[in-house]
């Protein structure tokens, strides 16, 4: 699915952009690029980690660090929380960027490379109930509910947000917390997966 054109400033510029929905019917909020664009122009952020909105609309900055701290950030994925379809706060999914630093085995010096994280575990939530029309907005409030899977909107949302993030070196699918150990993102990173 392919929204309308928005207007999205990033760094300082006006982009205009038609791709920043995902199949799911799930958005890219702006913030996510200008805030992404903030990191690769080197403006002292570190990391970023992005969620799908608790409505289930829009992806969303959830957190940034200017702090080079592999292991906060990995406490942070592993501690992401999503509501399940009775409002009970389960393990959830994000979506993260990570600039790794990393030594070439040759000996030649260090690279960067921005990486991309969909952090999806296994131990996700299975569904999540959304209130199609809230009585806040003048729908009958709970009268029509949606069963969501999460695993499966982070899924089907990740393809919007790469899209949106212009400049990822590097694509990795995590489901479990081995797959975030330090030394298994540096060994993929810097084999170019």
């Amino acid at each position: 699915m392919v929204s309308a054109p928005i207007l999205a400033r990033s760094g300082g510029i006006a982009v205009l952009t038609d791709r920043l929905q995902a199949q799911s019917g799930v958005s890219v909020n702006p913030e996510c690029i200008s805030t992404f664009n903030d990191l690769k122009l080197g403006k002292s952020i570190k990391w970023i980690i992005y969620r799908i909105s608790d409505d289930w609309k829009e992806i969303v900055v959830d957190e940034t660090s200017e702090k080079d701290d592999y292991e906060e950030f990995r406490q942070k994925l592993l501690g992401a929380k999503s509501k399940d379809r009775r409002g009970k706060e389960g393990i959830g999914g994000r979506y993260a960027v990570y600039d790794v630093a990393y030594e070439l085995e040759s000996g030649e010096g260090t690279r960067n490379k921005i990486t991309f994280i969909s952090w999806t575990p296994d131990e996700a939530s299975q569904y999540v109930s959304v209130d199609l029309f809230p009585a806040s907005s003048g729908g009958r409030g709970g009268a029509n509910r949606l069963a969501r899977q999460p695993r499966m909107m982070y899924s089907t949302s990740k393809e919007a947000i790469k899209r949106a993030l212009n400049g990822l070196a590097s694509d990795i699918q995590a489901n479990d917390a081995d797959d975030i150990e330090y030394e298994n993102i540096v060994s993929r990173v810097s084999k170019g997966r």
